[in-house]
């Protein structure tokens, strides 16, 4: 596994309504020492960000009660929030155009695999320490 600069931790933001998925990608983010938030739904995620709430990452499901992670991405992007990296998950692939438009930086299927996890958790902390690889 690659050692990881313990500057700060990477502040994460896991948007997901089902436990089991939430319970795996928080398990996945502890490995990489990341400080941990939760929103049930885009609309919880949202607030967050309307609150002064600040993120490096969001993992963020796609069908939810209330607001979509697509609506939610388009609301948190409207917002000025351009330096967070938003991860669009979904089991259906077929959902990544519609994360893209609005404004994901990569979609990933669900189950997450650590390894592509891990990638993109290092691709944030070189940002946050303002590293070019």
């Amino acid at each position: 596994m690659t050692s990881y600069v313990e500057a700060s931790p990477v502040k994460a933001l896991i948007v997901e309504d089902m436990a089991v998925e939430t319970l795996l990608l928080s398990t996945m983010l502890r490995r990489f020492h990341c400080e941990i938030t939760v929103a049930k739904n885009g609309k919880e995620a949202v607030h967050l960000f309307l609150e002064g709430k600040k993120f490096d990452i969001i993992l963020c499901d796609k069908e939810m009660p209330v607001m979509s992670g697509p609506e939610a991405i388009e609301r948190i992007r409207a917002l000025g929030e351009t330096d967070v990296n938003i991860v669009g998950i979904s089991t259906n692939d077929k959902v990544q155009k519609a994360f893209m438009r609005a404004g994901a930086d990569v979609f990933v299927t669900k189950p997450m695999k650590l390894d592509v996890l891990e990638a993109i958790i290092q691709e944030v902390i070189n940002k946050k320490n303002n590293v070019v690889v």
